[in-house]
């Protein structure tokens, strides 16, 4: 177990998962971290940095791994971010290709969603990707009608005055 890392139950983990590990952690391996950013499409060689993911681990609300207990290897990832009172965003939810549907994305919510209550977050909610519905419905989100997400693609990486 990584530094910081806090289990979850495992009577909270459903029959089909038990042999998983759900961790909150302050610290885990960067290359484990990295190919979860990878499986997700969301790590950018030329843009992400190995540096940030201690920080970004350590930034977010709760930082939440899953282990397969069998290999002790990280399987699946969540984060919440959060101005810390009042208002969280899930964030980066990935779970290994061989691990879907096994329940480990949702023991994974449960864990971000237990650690928003205990920090008193009053409201959470996230930008599902394309299919992934069902996943959150199933766990108590709705989609908010007549909100849209957006994205800024504007250039970050210069002051524009």
């Amino acid at each position: 177990m990584q530094e910081g890392s806090a289990p979850v139950s495992e009577k909270d983990l459903p029959m089909g998962v038990r042999r998983i590990r759900i961790h909150e952690v302050g610290a885990w391996d960067t290359g484990e971290i990295i190919a979860l950013y990878r499986v997700g499409g969301w790590w950018d060689e030329e843009r992400d940095s190995p540096k940030e993911i201690p920080a970004l681990i350590l930034g977010s609300l709760s930082f939440v791994v899953a282990t397969d207990t069998s290999t002790g290897k990280a399987v699946g990832m969540g984060r919440v971010i959060s101005d810390g009172v009042s208002d969280g965003y899930i964030q980066d939810l990935v779970v290994l290709p061989e691990y879907r549907g096994r329940g480990v994305g949702s023991a994974i919510v449960r864990a971000l969603i237990t650690a928003c209550r205990r920090q008193g977050i009053r409201w959470l909610a996230l930008i599902a990707e394309a299919g992934s519905d069902q996943l959150y419905s199933d766990l108590g989100f709705c989609v908010e009608e007549g909100d849209v997400p957006m994205q800024y693609y504007g250039d970050l990486s210069h002051d524009q005055g």
